[in-house]
């Protein structure tokens, strides 16, 4: 089973924390906010983004896809066999979708903060910064967010040299980890529209059944 929840926890917190700093318990340096505000100025600059992407679980269970980005609002991530699974963002919500039954259920997108890194500006100074620490030619900033499903943390790993972000890990509510992967990522690149739309056929279902 997909862990699409957690999926959207970690993107959410990860790129789109909006709260004000209030965990870290040191100042950060003049170089420290300078590489941070460069990275969210990099990523914002970024307008359409595709890859591939690995979600390794709690118990080394390992899931591979690609992924589909386009600021402002959309997204799309969609799961490789035997997996039937995506899950996309077209502007008005987040909807899980499943290929073999053609059903899809749907999060609001004002309940899910990812909507803030698909929004044009990506801020972390102002996100609710935990640590921030460097080593290797990464740095990784650990952050903290209360979603929709409680309070999460997560750990985002930029290559400092390209200020991309490589990785990130989630500590859900329930104290379970999840880690995801970006490569062979290509940027600015044309995207069809058919990518961020759900297609006719497919009926509507109640999330709560999941």
């Amino acid at each position: 089973m997909i862990r699409r929840d957690a999926l959207l926890l970690g993107l959410s917190a990860a790129l789109a924390a909006s709260l004000p700093v209030l965990a870290l318990d040191r100042a950060l340096s003049p170089e420290e906010q300078q590489l941070i505000a460069d990275i969210g100025t990099h990523n914002s600059a970024i307008r359409t983004m595709v890859g591939r992407f690995l979600q390794i679980d709690t118990e080394g269970g390992r899931t591979e896809g690609t992924f589909f980005l386009e600021r402002p609002d959309k997204v799309r991530f969609r799961y490789n066999p035997p997996s039937k699974e995506e899950i996309v963002s077209v502007g008005r919500g987040f909807y899980v979708l499943n290929r073999s039954e053609e059903t899809y259920y749907a999060y609001p997108q004002d309940t899910i903060p990812l909507r803030q890194f698909l929004g044009d500006q990506i801020d972390l100074l102002n996100a609710n910064v935990l640590d921030v620490t460097s080593a290797d030619g990464y740095l990784t900033i650990t952050i903290i967010d209360d979603t929709v499903a409680g309070t999460v943390q997560v750990s985002l790993i930029f290559d400092v040299a390209t200020k991309d972000l490589s990785q990130w890990s989630l500590v859900e509510p329930s104290g379970s980890e999840l880690t995801f992967s970006l490569y062979d990522v290509e940027k600015d690149v044309e995207i069809p529209r058919s990518f961020f739309s759900i297609p006719a056929t497919y009926k509507g279902r109640d999330p709560s059944a999941q």
